[in-house]
Formats: C-alpha cells, sequence, structure tokens
C-alpha cells in the first residue's frame, strides 16, 4: 500500500510505492527534492524526518552520522517510508521539469591531458539534444546493468558536443575501459541530466568555487555558463590537487582569470615533489579558503571532488567562517570503494 510523503514547509504531498526511496517517488511525482549521488554516500538529499518512521537504508557514515541520525536527520535517495511521513528539505523548483533521457551517444574524442584523466567529447544523435543546467551530471549506462556517474564539463550552451573527466582508478569497471579499451567512434549509452548541483542565478552573492581533481569538470561548465550569460558576480576558483599534473587544465583557468576582472584562480597542491618545483599555495584545499576568506556569511559556495573535502569544507566553512548551509552547494564524487564501505 503507497505511503504518503508531505513536504514542510512547502505543504507538498506525494505517494510512495512499495519498492521506491522518497527521492524516486518525488522526481517521478514532480517535486524536485535536492539530491546528488542517488546511492547514500554524498548527503546532497540529507533532511530532517518530522513525523513517522523510515527505513533509513543503505549509506555511508560520513554522509548521514549517528548523531545526525538520532537527530531526525535522514538521505532521502535511500529512505524508504514505514508508513505516512512529513519531512522537511529544500525544494528544487528548476529541475521540476526536466525530462530525462536515455541516449545513444559517439565517442568523437579521447584527449589525456595527465597520465590519469580523460576528456571524451561524446556526439549526440543528429535529432537529439539534452536540456541541463551547468552543473548536472549524467549516467553511463554499462552492459551488466551498473552506471557510473559523470559530470558535464561543458556549459549547456555550448552543446554541439558533450565533455565529460573521467580519472583512471585501477580495477575501475569504466575507467579501466576508457584507459585500456574506448577509442574514438564507439558507441555509449547514458541517462540524464541528473543532481541538483548548478549555478543559483538568481542570487548576487560572490561565489567560492571549489575543486578536487577531476571535480573541476561541472565547475567548468559552471563558469563558462556564467561568462557566457555576462554574470558579473565574483568568482574564486580554488583547485586542489596532490601534484601540479592533477590540475589537468590549469591553463584554461589561468586564461578565465587574465580575461575576466571578476574571476579569480587559485591552484592548490597538497603533495609536491622537489621536481615538481611547485612555488605555489599548498595543505588542503578548503584550508587555502579558510586562510583568505575571514566571513563567507555573505558568499555561495560551490564545491565539488572528493567525499571527504566536500564535508570538510561543508563542516567547517559553517563553523569557522559563518557559511550559511543553505548556500552551500555540493556535488561529491563517490568511487566503487566508497559504495563498498556503506552500511
Amino acid at each position: 500500500m503507497p505511503c504518503q510523503v508531505t513536504i514542510r514547509p512547502s505543504g507538498h504531498s506525494f505517494h510512495v510505492q512499495a519498492d521506491e526511496t522518497v527521492l524516486v517517488a518525488a522526481l517521478r511525482e514532480g517535486f524536485g527534492l535536492a539530491y546528488g549521488c542517488r546511492n547514500g554516500a554524498c548527503g546532497s538529499c540529507k533532511g530532517k524526518l518530522l513525523e513517522g518512521k523510515v527505513d533509513y537504508g543503505k549509506h555511508s557514515d560520513t554522509a548521514l552520522t549517528a548523531e545526525e541520525q538520532a537527530g531526525g536527520l535522514a538521505l532521502f535517495c535511500v529512505a524508504r517510508p514505514l508508513g505516512d511521513i512529513v519531512i522537511e528539505c529544500r525544494e528544487v523548483s528548476a529541475i521540476k521539469d526536466q525530462q530525462i533521457k536515455i541516449l545513444p551517444c559517439r565517442v568523437q574524442t579521447i584527449d589525456k591531458p595527465a597520465p590519469d584523466v580523460a576528456v571524451i567529447t561524446l556526439k549526440l544523435p543528429a535529432n537529439e539534444r539534452m536540456q541541463y543546467l551547468a552543473g548536472q551530471y549524467i549516467e553511463i549506462l554499462l552492459k551488466d546493468g551498473k552506471r557510473r556517474s559523470y559530470s558535464m564539463a561543458n556549459a549547456p550552451h555550448d552543446d554541439d558536443l558533450m565533455q565529460i573527466h573521467v580519472r583512471h582508478l585501477e580495477g575501475g569497471l569504466f575507467t579501466d575501459h576508457v584507459f585500456n579499451k574506448l577509442k574514438a567512434r564507439d558507441i555509449l549509452r547514458f541517462e540524464g541530466p541528473h543532481g541538483t548541483f548548478f549555478l543559483r542565478e538568481d542570487s548576487q552573492k560572490p561565489m567560492v568555487l571549489l575543486a578536487s581533481g577531476t571535480g573541476f569538470a561541472p565547475i567548468k561548465a559552471i563558469v563558462e555558463h556564467a561568462l557566457h550569460k555576462g554574470i558579473t558576480r565574483h568568482m574564486t576558483l580554488y583547485w586542489g590537487g596532490r601534484r601540479p599534473q592533477d590540475l589537468y587544465m590549469d591553463e584554461l583557468a589561468r586564461h578565465w582569470a587574465a580575461q575576466h576582472q571578476q574571476f579569480k584562480y587559485v591552484p592548490v597542491v597538497s603533495d609536491a615533489l622537489p621536481e615538481d618545483a611547485w612555488a605555489g599555495r599548498g595543505g588542503f584545499v578548503h584550508r587555502a579558503v579558510i586562510d583568505d576568506f575571514p566571513d563567507l556569511s555573505g558568499y555561495q559556495v560551490y564545491a565539488c571532488g572528493a567525499p571527504v573535502m566536500v564535508e570538510a569544507a561543508r563542516r567547517d566553512f559553517a563553523a569557522e567562517r559563518a557559511l550559511p548551509p543553505e548556500e552551500f552547494y555540493a556535488d561529491a564524487f563517490t568511487t566503487e570503494a566508497d559504495l563498498a564501505e556503506m552500511k
């Protein structure tokens, strides 16, 4: 028997079937709840359970701690109602009418700007276009039914070819294929767009853009979209890697900074070797933001990359720099290893 979910403060309600999570049912019925990974690993869909009970589902301890769960929080991408419930969460109207499609695409080019990074361009069928927001992602559909998520690295206006950035993880089902077998003209299938990580254009607040590794991909889309639209809000990009080669499009970011007065770029390298001759910033990338900004209360933050970086930034920016929690937007890139550790 379906369960009813009521959302506060909007008062919207929808029904969840026995085999559905709260998020799946909400999206099916046209309600845009905030979400990212859809598998309990990133925490983007976290909200409060005001009334009723849920099966909390399999999730990462970092995405939902035991203390948070005891305090009434849940991850709606994996939570299943055990009866009628009332929840409190943000709704995202911008994705309400998006059409999620399954489409084939042809690999156009594969470039490797770093030894462990592939930049892949994909061409859609001639009669297809995908409407998406800068920062959203697609899921590559693999033959065994598994999926792998990759952010679109190109802005929506530049949609002749779609671009994704793939970091090689040894033993990774899709990444091993990309680095060992994938070639131009191969056909892939994907579903999208997904996610609620995108530029909020209704705000005038200055932005801190925070990326680690290939978390640069959706940040690139956001920056290019903002520049294309003539958005004049100040943007400061902090891009972190272990070594300089991890900042695989460093020249592009420097070009943005040289050409646009409202854009600033701060590269951060945590584990440079002597042969790197690195003279720039070091340490954790989110701590560089804390060093530079004594007060984030008037800012928006867009963070993308490793879950540990995203969660550290979420926690420390709020606790140490007064960032309003509702102005922290994030997309945590989860791996097979992250999923394997979930309870």
